[in-house]
């Protein structure tokens, strides 16, 4: 199963030292039956995209958390075993929660497929999505607005021996 993992560049950067994503469980964004529901589709191609941009989406909410992180979204896409990753039956409605699923870690950067980052250039557009997503999650049109504005950068397709160039020297 391919599964999203969000992080920030310093999540990534930890990974690489440590050869492995996540300590325990963790969250990511992959293909679940809510998400087929919810995104009407029956192109895996699309709703894997949808994945990634739900996973894309709490990267963005790890910025919000770290106000030193550099200003880059990440998503590992990684490939586990069908039962290592799960849904929670309980938050299956919840839209907050569309393709969320738990991996039961730690998963071998090794077993990643691709880093999906943005470009330098997204940089603002990002500061300011990170600074409005509270504003947003409580309902300001205009702050949603900024939020979105994050989803017009397309992330950028990595191969896993470019992370180190990826990570640069600043991290």
């Amino acid at each position: 199963m391919r599964v999203y993992v969000p992080l920030t560049l310093h999540g990534l950067a930890e990974a690489y030292k440590t050869g492995e994503l996540g300590a325990g469980q963790m969250a990511a964004y992959a293909v679940t039956p809510a998400l087929r529901e919810w995104y009407l589709s029956d192109d895996i191609e699309e709703l894997e995209y949808a994945a990634l941009n739900r996973a894309a989406l709490a990267s963005l909410r790890l910025l919000a958390a770290d106000p030193g992180a550099p200003r880059r979204r990440v998503v590992v896409a990684v490939d586990v075993p069908d039962g290592a990753a799960a849904a929670d039956p309980d938050r299956a409605l919840d839209q907050a929660a569309l393709g969320e699923v738990r991996v039961a870690g730690p998963v071998p950067l090794g077993k990643a497929a691709a880093v999906h980052a943005d470009a330098d250039d997204a940089e603002a557009d990002l500061t300011a999505a990170a600074e409005a997503l509270e504003a947003a999650d409580g309902g300001d049109d205009d702050a949603q607005f900024v939020v979105d504005g994050a989803e017009d950068h397309e992330l950028l397709w990595y191969a896993t021996q470019e992370i180190p160039q990826l990570l640069g020297p600043s991290v």
